[in-house]
């Protein structure tokens, strides 16, 4: 098992850019994928982003291909969502998850960190 704690979310403007820190403590971090989905209150949570426990395999979610990238330190154990050009559509809360494998399932992640907002205006 291992604790997630995001940090990073604030109010933004169209365009803008803002990188989401989610740090690990507990457990073995490089024994985990890690995956970022977020969700907006009464709608389903949606797969974001998700990363191998080495970094060598990046998924990204359709809706934000080509604008976020997910990346991550071992190290430090932390993972990383850099995200630009962003939308009001990208108005949520962004959850950090840990999975024994790398997937976009969100039932397949044990672990979850409480959330930070990003609230995205035009």
């Amino acid at each position: 098992q291992v604790q997630l704690l995001e940090s990073g979310g604030e109010l933004v403007q169209v365009g803008d850019s803002l990188r989401l820190s989610c740090v690990a403590s507990g457990g073995t971090f490089r024994d985990y994928a890690m995956a970022w989905f977020r969700q907006v209150p009464g709608q389903e949570r949606e797969f974001v982003a998700a990363v191998s426990w080495s970094g060598g395999s990046t998924f990204l979610g359709a809706s934000v291909k080509g604008r976020f990238t997910i990346s991550r330190d071992n190290a430090k154990r932390e993972v990383y969502l850099q995200m630009n050009s962003l939308k009001p559509d990208d108005t949520a809360g962004y959850y950090c998850a840990a999975a024994a494998l790398v997937t976009t399932q969100a039932w397949e992640y044990k672990d979850w960190g409480q959330g930070t907002q990003v609230t995205v205006s035009s």
